[in-house]
């Protein structure tokens, strides 16, 4: 049997991700001719050319391309084994289970996923925030287990990755007790009314923008904010009308803080559940996938 050094596949990825040796070398604190060395001696270990040179750049084979698909996995698992045995998610010790949320996602959604999860056993969650690249980058590094995100995006055909919608939460429009009136002729008296928006990069925008166009609506666009909560906090004190999911203004309307105008018709906010294909599950995202 054959017999692969694990370094020599973290040095090949990190020269393949840079682009050149130099680069690598000052990366990985190590010399240049002994990080040349150690490719060489990989590149013989193969039997193959892992790069060429083009205008002062290495440039991947084919076959370089292959090797650097597998060594990203081969890093991954290391990765992986890693975070099992420092949490013992192999033991009948607490599960760590790391949760990721987009700031859009309303907070009581976070909520009620955190419970879910905490009713499969006893585990300790973890809860970040940020926006999807990020968690995306954060998921596929398994420094989280999952993430709720308001868009699934091109998941679907990312075969490391998989979605799970679970809620369709309708949007309506709310706003402080001054706004009480805009309740009479409904949608109609939105026009020329200060709006509390969700940013442009957010589907539930494409969709307001599209619903308030095809009624002939014109709102005076106050603030953007991709965070639910703020919406929230600014709606309430009187800066504009927020369209929210129900879902994530009910403590509000309760408290009489806010006040809902008007359900917008055919408009949803989609929520997902997003997580990644791995050889050693975390068990509580296990379940909570399946489950919703």
């Amino acid at each position: 049997m054959k017999w692969l050094n694990y370094h020599h596949l973290i040095y090949f990825m990190e020269i393949a991700n840079e682009g050149s040796i130099s680069k690598a070398s000052e990366k990985l604190l190590i010399g240049q001719p002994a990080l040349s060395a150690q490719l060489k001696q990989l590149e013989d270990q193969l039997e193959i050319a892992l790069f060429e040179r083009k205008n002062r750049k290495l440039i991947l084979t084919d076959a370089g391309k292959v090797v650097l698909k597998y060594a990203n996995e081969i890093g991954h698992l290391g990765q992986e084994l890693l975070q099992v045995i420092a949490e013992k998610s192999y033991s009948n010790s607490k599960t760590i289970f790391r949760l990721g949320a987009l700031d859009s996602v309303p907070k009581q959604i976070v909520w009620e996923i955190a419970q879910k999860a905490r009713s499969y056993g006893d585990c300790f969650v973890s809860i970040v925030e940020g926006d999807q690249e990020e968690l995306t980058t954060e998921l596929l590094s398994r420094n989280i287990d999952c993430f709720i995100s308001n868009y699934s995006g091109d998941i679907s055909k990312d075969k490391n990755m998989n979605s799970k919608s679970f809620v369709k939460a309708s949007v309506s429009i709310y706003g402080s007790k001054e706004f009480l009136d805009c309740k009479n002729n409904f949608p109609k008296s939105l026009n020329n009314q200060p709006m509390i928006l969700p940013t442009h990069h957010s589907k539930l925008r494409h969709d307001l923008d599209y619903f308030f166009d095809s009624k002939k609506i014109t709102i005076i666009n106050e603030l953007e904010t991709q965070d639910t909560a703020l919406m929230k906090i600014f709606a309430a004190q009187g800066a504009g009308l927020a369209a929210l999911p129900d879902i994530a203004a009910q403590d509000q309307v309760q408290n009489s803080t806010l006040f809902k105008i008007g359900t917008l018709p055919n408009i949803k906010e989609e929520y997902w559940i997003i997580g990644s294909k791995r050889t050693i599950d975390n068990p509580i995202a296990s379940k909570l996938m399946k489950s919703i």
